[in-house]
């Protein structure tokens, strides 16, 4: 019944006990700035369909304008010692909601054009980077550093050549504070076992390292983020967290036996992850025959109430030399089909825009949940500002021609700022050709199914007025954090 059986954990303690691995050809070219989750190419086709009022961006970008976050008036409350999970005070919600207040303004300056926005996100991002100087607490301390780093480095990079920017003062705040943690987890774990912790500490670990060394220009960081997505030792490695594919295309995802939440931010970091890596010309999404592809299917049609298969899974826990024992998931949590998070969207644009691939449980996912807000539109609590959001105005696209079934040819080259810039791949790497779609059932060739999901997203998306208010109220906003 498998493709592809479990994949067993090595026994070394991170990303030391593997050879880094360079992408051919990009070792020495420049990163592309902006190049994280937006490039410049991004950025003008909202402000451009925004200003046309083209269906879904404007109800995207009215999810954007009707945050609390995205308000020009924003103060920035920036604390020299951040805590969480420990520690007094506990204040790491002061920093969650600054940073997407800063990429907030940020994104809404680049599609309205308002500099008063452009301005309170500079502030606010020059306010942390002056006065932050560790990340304290219990274990929690390394998901602080791996979430609020790579959203900071968003954030930043949105404004990087804003006049009043500290660009230096920003890239010593990342270097020095987020991502030693980031990269310390990798390495040893916190001093546990490589598989005391789920996937999304070590995804949350790899989304900052990767951010870090994009907005800071260190190519050696970048590779290292690349080649532990790809074989490092931890549960966050694409074949660890998802460890079996089977004959229907569906890749079991490890953390659907611990609970919907969990598996939805991991779905969530990992196409975070993707995105920025295939900005700067490194194909994540399409590595190992699409095995991302497959996870993110196998969420989206359990997350949507259907039925999916679970291999039990026994993990090693506890600290090296200290306590140990295991922890078995033997069968996928229950679900709430009305939970949802700001996660489809990339993805799903990603495999049936930009490669013609068919993404059909996730484009159902996508279409439910559009249009897609952002932090403060999913709960007070942390696991609603685990995402940076606003899919659907962001990653909404039009399908790439000739993308039928395979790789695309590279972001298109920029020469800098301007309507007609775009990104080009790192090095000139091209992305790989990837899936190999199973006939039948919803990883059959494009078709129907994502047509019908696009569709309802765009009929969803059609009122931004009180339909808009009514979905937000109807949303259900679980909690829920990234460890």
């Amino acid at each position: 019944m498998l493709t592809a059986a479990g994949i067993g954990i090595a026994t070394g303690t991170g990303i030391g006990a593997t050879a880094l691995a360079t992408p051919a050809g990009a070792a020495d070219a420049p990163l592309l700035h902006p190049g994280l989750l937006h490039t410049r190419a991004d950025l003008d086709r909202m402000a451009g369909k925004v200003k046309a009022g083209a269906r879904p961006y404007a109800a995207g970008f009215a999810e954007l304008t009707a945050n609390r976050h995205a308000q020009s008036g924003w103060q920035a409350n920036p604390q020299a010692v951040v805590y969480r999970g420990s520690g007094s005070p506990e204040n790491y919600r002061i920093l969650y909601n600054d940073i997407h207040a800063a990429y907030q303004n940020a994104l809404r300056y680049h599609v309205s054009g308002e500099e008063a926005h452009a301005d309170t996100a500079v502030a606010i991002l020059n306010a942390w980077s002056g006065k932050l100087t560790r990340l304290e607490g219990s274990a929690d301390r390394f998901l602080a550093a791996g979430l609020y780093g790579y959203q900071f480095a968003n954030a930043a990079e949105l404004v990087r050549d804003h006049g009043d920017f500290d660009l230096g003062r920003a890239r010593e705040l990342l270097l020095n504070v987020f991502h030693p943690l980031s990269d310390d987890f990798l390495t040893r774990h916190n001093n546990a076992v490589v598989t005391n912790y789920w996937p999304n500490w070590d995804l949350t670990a790899i989304a900052c390292v990767l951010a870090t060394g994009i907005f800071c220009d260190q190519r050696a960081v970048v590779e290292r983020a690349v080649e532990y997505f790809k074989h490092g030792d931890g549960m966050g490695s694409v074949r660890h967290a998802i460890p079996v594919v089977h004959e229907d295309g569906l890749g079991e995802w490890v953390e659907a036996g611990r609970d919907q939440g969990h598996a939805l931010l991991g779905v969530g970091l990992m196409g975070t992850v993707c995105e920025m890596a295939w900005n700067q010309g490194i194909d994540l999404y399409g590595y190992d025959d699409s095995r991302f592809l497959k996870g993110a299917q196998y969420v989206a049609k359990w997350s949507l109430g259907g039925d999916v298969p679970y291999t039990a899974n026994t993990r090693k826990k506890g600290a090296i030399g200290g306590w140990s024992g295991s922890e078995t998931a033997s069968d996928v949590a229950g679900v709430d089909p009305g939970m949802t998070r700001p996660v489809w969207a990339m993805i799903a644009n990603h495999y049936t825009k930009r490669r013609g691939l068919s993404a059909s449980y996730v484009t159902r996912a996508a279409a439910k949940a559009a249009p897609e807000g952002g932090g403060g539109d999913y709960g007070p609590n942390s696991g609603g500002f685990d995402q940076l959001g606003f899919g659907t105005l962001a990653f909404t696209r039009d399908r790439v021609e000739g993308a039928v079934g395979g790789a695309t040819p590279n972001p298109t080259p920029s020469s800098g700022p301007g309507p007609s810039g775009g990104s080009r791949g790192a090095g000139g790497v091209r992305p790989q050709a990837s899936a190999s779609p199973v006939a039948g059932d919803d990883l059959a060739a494009t078709g129907s199914g994502d047509a019908a999901g696009w569709a309802a997203a765009a009929g969803v998306s059609a009122v931004a007025g009180g339909l808009l208010l009514l979905r937000r109220r109807d949303r259900v906003r679980g909690g829920g954090a990234a460890e």
